[in-house]
């Protein structure tokens, strides 16, 4: 098959960025297939390609992955509206692409909702095969953030939503939540993947190198973040236990925020604010350097703003690097993830809005290490038996095949 692959957020693990597009394109060339990816210019991403924009596109090949890129910036520092414009030129020039190329399949992955058009014009006006792939529910969770208030926008999401996925042959979820959403639009017995984010255990299962900040000293207990700092994480409660913790004269404790986001500058100032010497804050960095940090880190911190809309309905990449790197997690919010943790035993999973919790989970972890050692051997076998990236990649191409057959 010949497949055009739509992927605003595309990255190579060069980049701070999830990689899971780059991992099943690889793994669809290696069955066989031929890729091209679609992309924009993500901040924390890194395509591969190194030329100059030529009418605002540059084209090149990257580990066998045919690559299109368009002078798109995004970062998750922008605005809304910022944001929105970046989606909609991404999308129009996306449909230009999915109107002209030669292919057998598209594939598109949100977010945003608008990565879906390509696949939506080269289902009705070309009658190709369509696969779409939701990471979040749009409209859904935006307005549980409260990010989309307007009427009018939502109901226009809403269609967009609907004529998705009544356009797509095939859908892949990525978490229970979100197959559960996407079945609402869809008869009974149309098959959903549900294929979540997965665990690189060649990169993070096998580093022997740490990195250890400055800042940081080797008796310290590191707790670390990684991921967006923006409205969904709710890292303001991070702030809240590592002003307990000093307040309690709990000084081995640090807590380690990684990332870009919308709300890290407003965070750093607020944590400066409080004279937290307690909390770092560091760039994005590539997977394998952050891989260091992980062989470093004592526990992987989970955290996500109350949300409901959050329980079942998000796949977040951090949570699958922390058990991939055998790092205990502890997890702020009830929800798949917070099951998976207790079932488990690979870490602790407390009470949402609860910051005394929190700050509870750490000094637990921190006095008991023969009870973090074991919970630490729990997250790296359920990262091998539960989601190998090499296995899940092999379940997303069999879905794509079979998908396209049938359609055949």
């Amino acid at each position: 098959m010949r497949i055009f692959y739509f992927h605003q957020h595309f990255s190579t693990p060069e980049g701070s960025a999830g990689t899971r597009s780059y991992e099943m394109a690889k793994k669809l060339i290696s069955r066989g297939h031929q890729v091209t990816m679609v992309c924009g210019s993500y901040q924390g991403g890194h395509t591969g390609l190194t030329t100059k924009f030529i009418n605002g596109q540059r084209r090149g090949t990257v580990d066998d992955i045919q690559v299109i890129e368009f002078e798109l910036a995004y970062s998750n520092s922008q605005s809304f509206s910022q944001r929105g414009i970046s989606f909609a030129k991404f999308a129009y020039r996306s449909i230009k692409i999915a109107l002209t190329q030669k292919y057998d399949v598209v594939f598109a992955t949100t977010t945003p909702l608008t990565a879906a058009l390509p696949g939506i014009f080269a289902r009705w006006f070309r009658q190709k095969h369509f696969i779409f792939e939701v990471r979040d529910l749009w409209p859904e969770l935006p307005k549980a953030m409260g990010v989309i208030t307007n009427p009018i926008v939502i109901a226009m999401l809403s269609t967009l939503e609907w004529l998705a996925y009544k356009s797509a042959h095939g859908h892949i979820g990525l978490s229970p939540g979100i197959v559960s959403g996407i079945q609402r639009h869809l008869a009974k017995d149309k098959k959903i993947a549900n294929i979540p984010n997965g665990c690189d255990l060649n990169i993070f299962s096998v580093q022997d190198k740490h990195w250890q900040p400055e800042g940081i000293n080797d008796e310290d207990f590191v707790a670390v973040f990684t991921g967006t700092h923006g409205q969904a994480n709710g890292l303001d409660k991070l702030l809240d236990a590592a002003k307990v913790l000093k307040q309690n004269s709990v000084t081995n404790i640090k807590i380690i925020l990684i990332g870009q986001g919308k709300l890290k500058a407003q965070l750093k100032q607020q944590a400066r604010n409080l004279k937290l010497d307690n909390v770092l804050f560091l760039d994005p960095v590539n997977k394998i350097k952050l891989a260091g940090l992980m062989k470093r880190a004592d526990v992987g911190l989970q955290i996500l703003a109350n949300i409901p809309a959050f329980y079942y309905g998000t796949s977040p990449n951090k949570f699958f690097d922390y058990i991939a790197s055998g790092l205990p997690v502890i997890n702020n919010y009830p929800g798949w993830l917070a099951e998976l943790i207790e079932k488990h035993q690979c870490g602790i999973a407390i009470p949402a809005d609860n910051t005394q919790a929190l700050v509870d989970a750490l000094i637990e972890l921190n006095n008991n290490r023969e009870r973090l050692i074991k919970m630490s051997i729990n997250s790296l076998e359920l990262a091998k038996s539960k989601f190998d990236r090499e296995f899940l990649s092999d379940q997303f191409v069999d879905y794509i095949e079979k998908s396209y057959q049938h359609h055949d």
